[in-house]
């Protein structure tokens, strides 16, 4: 049975009064309309948003949006569609759509579990996004971690036959956690034996530079929706 929002649930994420800046206020005000969709409680016709048939890439939790940005301007002919809930974030990540004029790129602000149950049409999707998202460190919060069965069978309904699901982690138990939830789903296939090499698309972040300095190890996940899915 697919995961159903309307029921109680434990949240993955904390919605933080972050501080807004000028220029990502600016942003908003300015670009918001044109960029961000509002999150309506029915199939939403992306295609038209973008004005163009193109495959589509959603990608979940993108924090500032520095690597969102990075991906689309180096895969135009790829859509991408942008869901995080706080507002600095969707503030930054219209800056850098408006600096370099990406017209591939839409932002919801909203819960991903509601917008992937209601605004995503099934067998949509050409790829989904999940990185680095909350560890949820504590043992005791781990059941808040984004990555669990429920929320992946969703996720894998909305994509498309032969779409990938592509998490990435710099916390080890996280990414095993990931690797068993994801090699659990029948529908999906590992494209690696066990983690998968950093693809080109994916650009190493300042944060994640520093840490393999450190010798701090980040792990990568690619699956595919089996052609025979449904």
């Amino acid at each position: 049975m697919l995961y159903d929002p309307t029921e109680h649930r434990i949240r993955s994420f904390v919605t933080r009064a972050g501080r807004l800046s000028i220029a990502q206020a600016r942003s908003i005000e300015t670009l918001g309309p044109q960029f961000c969709i509002p999150y309506v409680k029915a199939p939403f016709d992306f295609t038209q948003a973008f004005g163009r048939t193109a495959p589509q890439i959603l990608e979940i939790g993108f924090g500032m949006g520095d690597t969102t940005a990075k991906i689309a301007a180096g895969l135009p002919d790829k859509d991408f569609i942008g869901v995080e809930v706080h507002t600095p974030g969707v503030g930054s990540l219209l800056k850098l759509v408006g600096e370099q004029n990406l017209s591939n790129l839409r932002i919801l602000q909203h819960d991903a579990f509601e917008v992937v149950t209601h605004m995503i049409a099934p067998n949509s999707l050409s790829g989904v996004h999940v990185f680095f998202p909350d560890p949820w460190h504590k043992a005791r919060h781990n059941k808040r971690r984004l990555i669990q069965g429920p929320f992946v069978e969703l996720l894998v309904s909305r994509l498309a036959p032969g779409g990938y699901l592509h998490c990435a982690t710099d916390w080890q138990d996280y990414a095993e956690q990931m690797l068993q939830v994801l090699s659990e789903e029948p529908a999906l296939k590992n494209t690696a034996e066990g983690y998968a090499p950093r693809p080109d698309y994916r650009p190493v972040t300042k944060f994640e530079n520093r840490g393999l300095k450190l010798g701090h190890g980040v792990w990568d996940l690619v699956f595919v929706k089996r052609q025979d899915a449904s």
